[in-house]
């Protein structure tokens, strides 16, 4: 990192700044949508699931296209977003956020919902006697006893944001300070034949998700076999 240019920490600064932002975003959203899934019944919640799955089985770049149309000029919306923001959410960082949010939605809801899931419908069904709502039972007893999930979600969010490429490379292009990320970086700096500078590059990029991912496991080992991760790898409160 010592051998560095200014344009290599711009991208470093700007792909931390996305991933942040994105974390905190996806949090807001997930959290709710999280409790709605485990704790709702209605019929439409498997295509509810099955929407926010779906960029695990989407392709990064099919993904990335559908966002460019929507919110291009050739779209009522994207026109609209266009004329309100003064400028479009395509190629910009403010377009990398909507795509980053969508694209990493599920590494965000599903170890929430998992986490949702593991308490037990006892401790649920005695907050309803005692008169709590489900805005109450999310913030005093799913909240606190799925916070290991809470954790994972925001990790894996982070990293898988810092990672990503497809849908940044379709909707943000490669623009100096405003869409060029890591992942981005990476990518000219081998098309370059700079192997030297995208080895310092993958390596950082390794090392995070590395450091990350330890950290997820030393939490749930910490917690002992009882409360920590199962056997498979998935989180649990």
């Amino acid at each position: 990192m010592l051998f560095w240019n200014a344009m290599d920490w711009q991208a470093l600064t700007l792909t931390l700044r996305l991933a942040s932002i994105t974390t905190a975003i996806l949090l807001l959203i997930s959290i709710p949508l999280g409790a709605l899934l485990v704790l709702g019944r209605s019929r439409w919640l498997a295509v509810l699931q099955a929407l926010t799955a779906l960029p695990l089985v989407l392709p990064p770049t099919v993904l990335g296209f559908f966002l460019l149309v929507l919110l291009g000029p050739r779209t009522a919306f994207g026109r609209g977003i266009t004329s309100l923001l003064g400028h479009p959410l395509a190629f910009s960082f403010a377009g990398l956020v909507v795509g980053s949010v969508l694209y990493s939605l599920p590494f965000a809801v599903q170890p929430i919902v998992a986490g949702f899931a593991a308490i037990d419908p006892p401790l649920l069904d005695a907050a309803r006697l005692l008169g709590a709502g489900h805005g109450r039972l999310v913030l005093t007893l799913l909240m606190p006893l799925a916070r290991r999930s809470l954790i994972a979600a925001a990790v894996l969010s982070f990293l898988h944001t810092v990672g990503e490429f497809g849908v940044v490379l379709m909707l943000g292009g490669d623009i100096p300070g405003a869409t060029r990320t890591l992942s981005i970086l990476l990518y000219n700096q081998v098309g370059n034949f700079d192997y030297a500078a995208a080895s310092r590059t993958a390596t950082l990029l390794l090392t995070l998700s590395l450091a990350a991912l330890i950290s997820i496991y030393a939490i749930g080992q910490s917690s002992g076999p009882s409360r920590g991760y199962r056997a498979r790898g998935g989180p649990r409160a």
